[in-house]
């Protein structure tokens, strides 16, 4: 598929090439074929929205992204070199960090608890350098404009919204390059998905590579630079987010027979 538009304007434009790139994948389950030669791309500092029905393949081509699903066709390119994913830890390495929507925290961890499980910093002696994780915890949580009562305050008692940007913000802390997002907004009322929206557009700004699986046309049509439209395992249409409408993209996802303007077709 070729890009032949300019992506709406945002301070950090994306780069010339793709950082994440995916070309021809295909993956079947038993007899049910959940992609089919699917192409998909994300550059530096571009959030791309990936929606489609349920069983269109979203999730399968997010989880190929993150190594947790291999495929059995199709090349992976990061940066532009062509890589092998053979697990979440091959693509943790190459810097592609994956929030899913189960959030996977610890309701009764603090907020720098969770940010740090799994590496915790240790200074001269063996034990965990406390002021360290503090310190940087709000360093972070303050550039990204994240308020909460405090970075001691249990996960379990923070609202959704909250919660969710807590869970980006750990996989933000590695310092990835491309950060997939799975349903990021799902069950959270207007004020906390507005907080979450928020922060997205804070890590754009950052220039991070972002991809966002949502069903919310809503959300979508607020963060994305780019809609990508899969259906029955396909990839059937592109959309920059600027120029398209709400019917155009939902008559993409449903395969309605309509004139879909602004539209790039496989």
């Amino acid at each position: 598929m070729t890009q032949t538009e300019p992506l709406a304007g945002h301070a950090t434009p994306p780069a010339a090439s793709p950082l994440l790139r995916l070309e021809k994948v295909s993956k079947r389950f038993g007899a049910v074929q959940a992609l089919t030669e699917v192409d998909f791309e994300v550059h530096a500092g571009e959030v791309v929205a990936l929606v489609g029905d349920n069983g269109a393949g979203k999730s399968t081509l997010t989880k190929t992204m993150a190594g947790t699903i291999l495929p059995d066709e199709g090349t992976i390119v990061f940066d532009g070199k062509p890589v092998k994913l053979h697990g979440p830890s091959d693509a943790t390495r190459l810097g592609i960090a994956t929030v899913y929507q189960d959030l996977a925290l610890c309701d009764n961890l603090d907020v720098v608890a969770n940010l740090y499980l799994g590496r915790e910093p240790t200074g001269r002696s063996t034990t965990m350098d406390e002021i360290e994780m503090e310190t940087t915890s709000m360093e972070l949580l303050d550039r990204l404009s994240i308020k909460i009562p405090s970075v001691r305050t249990p996960v379990a008692s923070l609202s959704g919204g909250q919660r969710q940007s807590i869970a980006v913000v750990r996989a933000a802390m590695g310092e990835p390059r491309v950060v997939l997002l799975d349903e990021p907004t799902a069950a959270l009322g207007v004020a906390q998905t507005a907080q979450v929206l928020d922060l997205i557009k804070a890590l754009r700004e950052q220039g991070l590579a972002q991809v966002v699986i949502s069903h919310s046309l809503n959300d979508v049509f607020a963060v994305s630079d780019r809609i990508i439209v899969l259906r029955l395992g396909r990839r059937v249409a592109t959309f920059q987010t600027a120029d398209a409408t709400t019917e155009a993209v939902v008559s993409a996802i449903t395969g309605a027979e309509v004139q879909l303007p602004h539209e790039e077709r496989t």
